[in-house]
């Protein structure tokens, strides 16, 4: 068994796209809302700023760290307008609760999103009372994954052992850190096309189906 819950005492994971799936669409409109922000800051045409903004994303991790390593923006505005989208496509998820419950050890969210949509989402989704802690971009000092100063941040703000913690992400390059410190990774979904290395114990398309093992192994 790649991941053995008796020995993990931290459970990580990645919020948008992994806790829930992806075509329930919450990104998707994150990311018009990131496109119509830099056509506003850069003064670009739609398509152009769709390019700018995948190559910052490839580059940076995430397109706030390249507009703000190029450009003058107000980090605190980007992050307020970017996330104010409606959350009605997300659907609540009992099911996940009860899973996240029944694993032993504490369990963590660590996203590159801000603090405000971290917090609606968990709440839409039914779990937010299910987490020890979230580690936002504002914790990160906007410095997201998959920099690894982010993770050992991360581990030392909620003294968690790596070598005892799994992390769950769809972003098969920000589980390169995390495995280069000792914890175990699971990749979530398809990888959106990107190189999925050694540095991946597991995968799996579906994150409820990979823990419901896990959390009832052991019941009667």
């Amino acid at each position: 068994m790649i991941v053995d819950p008796s020995r993990v005492t931290a459970w990580v994971f990645d919020m948008d796209d992994t806790l829930y799936p992806r075509e329930q669409g919450v990104m998707r409109l994150v990311q018009e809302r990131i496109n119509l922000f830099l056509m506003e800051a850069v003064g670009l045409p739609g398509p152009e700023a769709r390019v700018l903004q995948k190559q910052f994303l490839n580059e940076y991790g995430t397109t706030l760290a390249g507009l703000m390593a190029n450009y003058q923006v107000d980090p605190a505005r980007f992050l307020r307008e970017v996330h104010d989208v409606p959350l009605d496509g997300l659907e609540p998820n009992p099911d996940l609760s009860a899973v996240l419950a029944a694993l032993p050890g504490r369990k963590f969210v660590l996203t590159n999103a801000a603090r405000g949509h971290a917090t609606r989402v968990l709440n839409r989704l039914g779990v937010a009372d299910r987490f020890a802690g979230v580690f936002a971009i504002e914790d990160m000092d906007l410095t997201p994954k998959p920099a690894p100063a982010t993770f050992r941040r991360f581990l030392a703000a909620f003294d968690v052992d790596p070598h005892a913690a799994v992390f769950f992400e769809d972003t098969p390059r920000n589980l390169a850190p995390a495995k280069a410190l000792g914890m175990t990774t699971v990749l979530v979904g398809d990888g959106h096309g990107h190189e999925v290395g050694d540095w991946i114990d597991a995968r799996t398309p579906d994150l409820l189906d990979f823990l419901q093992p896990l959390a009832f192994r052991d019941a009667a």
